[in-house]
């Protein structure tokens, strides 16, 4: 008989919670000001027109009111937020070469043994500054570039400059222009065409500051009939105050060209996640996501995908955890704008012990989108009376030549299969959490075999804590 459990255990996230202290590191001062945002353009070296850049999204940011209509943010407080924190050590090309402390963080989460096994190219941001970056000899040969942000705005300045936040704008919204005037570091790729990137190349952002924001920029230009597989992972430890993630993806794929955006975000629970994703896909391109929420105490992200040119095609496959004291607001959004254009979206969420997952998509079918297909899916399991799903989907369809559909489930976990696999011998959590991770399987078979392992790692730890 299963044994019967008369205690929550905590969930054991040691291997995301260990931080370090920052002696040395170099920080500006809490909050947004003119002189702060000129002070990290200094830091930085920017050139001129970005310094004007910075200064014109703090406009904009002053001007824009924080969004009423997702989950509540009032807890934030850019007065207390450090928007700069430098470790201390400047980007390295060997991992031996990396400071003792900030290689034992990116140890402990596998980072090395993932490049070793299976990336093209690694770069690894700690705070505000990317530390180290490898980029595979085979790859460089085919001629993709792969750096961080400011060496790209050094070496590939009118590249950057011709792309850079035409995606997102300053004015799109109040933490875009957040993020414009206080960026700081990501990734920059450029896959010219023809090329195809046989292995994926990935970032790992880690945020160990406490009260601090990671504002970093991704910039990816595939060009046309290139292929590209980018995986991105994101971790912080927990701290008593707000830490601030707003970061910014901007994705260009070219005629018939292919690129594939992997992410799992695992931000701790004291974190508001504010990221905006967005790609633009030329005539017969693909645009594929898989992304994994888990962590962050509040989290706005709805990665949106513009299908510009005829055929070109989007999918996205997405899972959400939200547990105790989370309030996850994520989902997908589309505009299809060419003819044969065709969408797929499926999600899962899971909430429990109180956590609030809702699904926001947009499906928007533009006038000339003759030919158009979307098929919007959302599945919502809840593993307890106390929490809480919601979907809320959107479709502006404005051409009767199309083919819409959208499709939404939500339910609790059978007590007929608790009960079978108990039967069987399985403890009651250990039932629950393969039921789990059937449900999320969809999502975890798009992921490299090591991040779906992280994936399930991630479920059993917030499963850990589910009452037995």
């Amino acid at each position: 008989m299963a044994e019967k459990r008369s205690q929550v255990k905590d969930i054991d996230r040691s291997i995301y919670d260990f931080r370090y202290d920052e002696e040395g590191f170099y920080k500006v001062d809490e909050g947004l000001t003119e002189d702060i945002v000129k002070q990290i353009s200094k830091e930085k070296n920017d050139p001129e027109w970005m310094t004007e850049f910075r200064l014109k999204s703090l406009e904009i940011y002053n001007k824009l009111e924080v969004p009423e209509w997702g989950p509540d943010i009032s807890g934030l407080n850019m007065n207390d937020i450090v928007t700069y924190v430098r470790p201390n050590t400047n980007m390295k090309a060997k991992w031996e070469d990396v400071p003792e402390d900030i290689k034992n963080t990116f140890d402990r989460l596998g980072i090395p043994d993932a490049e070793k096994n299976s990336l093209a190219g690694v770069g690894a941001q700690y705070d505000s500054e990317l530390v180290y970056h490898n980029v595979k000899e085979e790859v460089l040969r085919q001629g993709v570039v792969y750096t961080d942000m400011e060496s790209a705005l050094r070496d590939y300045e009118e590249l950057v400059r011709s792309h850079f936040m035409k995606l997102v704008p300053p004015s799109d919204h109040k933490f875009a222009a957040l993020h414009g005037a206080v960026w700081s570091g990501g990734s920059f790729v450029y896959v010219p065409a023809g090329v195809k990137v046989e292995i994926p190349l990935q970032s790992y952002f880690r945020l160990n500051a406490p009260g601090a924001g990671q504002f970093e920029h991704t910039l990816i230009i595939v060009e046309e009939g290139a292929d590209l597989h980018f995986i991105e992972g994101c971790s912080a430890p927990k701290y008593n105050v707000a830490n601030l993630h707003a970061g910014c993806v901007e994705l260009f794929v070219g005629k018939n060209a292919r690129l594939r955006y992997s992410t799992i975000e695992n931000w701790s629970k004291n974190m508001y996640n504010l990221n905006t994703k967005r790609a633009i896909c030329e005539e017969g391109a693909s645009m594929e996501w898989v992304s994994g929420s888990f962590g962050s105490h509040v989290s706005y992200l709805y990665p949106t995908t513009i299908l510009k040119g005829d055929d070109s095609h989007m999918q996205f496959n997405g899972i959400t955890f939200a547990g105790k004291g989370q309030n996850l607001d994520t989902g997908a959004k589309v505009i299809q704008i060419g003819k044969n254009t065709s969408t797929v979206i499926d999600t899962k969420s899971i909430s429990k012990d109180g956590g609030i997952s809702t699904y926001r998509s947009s499906v928007t079918v533009n006038k000339d989108a003759k030919n158009a297909k979307a098929s919007v899916s959302c599945a919502s399991l809840m593993l307890d009376d106390i929490s809480r799903s919601d979907t809320v989907p959107a479709m502006d369809i404005r051409t009767d030549d199309c083919d819409i559909g959208h499709e939404a489930k939500i339910g609790r976990i059978s007590d007929e299969a608790i009960f079978y696999l108990m039967s069987r011998g399985i403890s009651e959590s250990e039932a629950k959490a393969m039921i789990v991770s059937g449900f999320a399987d969809p999502v975890a078979k798009e992921l490299p075999l090591e991040y779906a392992v992280e994936m399930n790692n991630l479920i059993n730890l917030e499963m850990e804590g589910a009452i037995g």
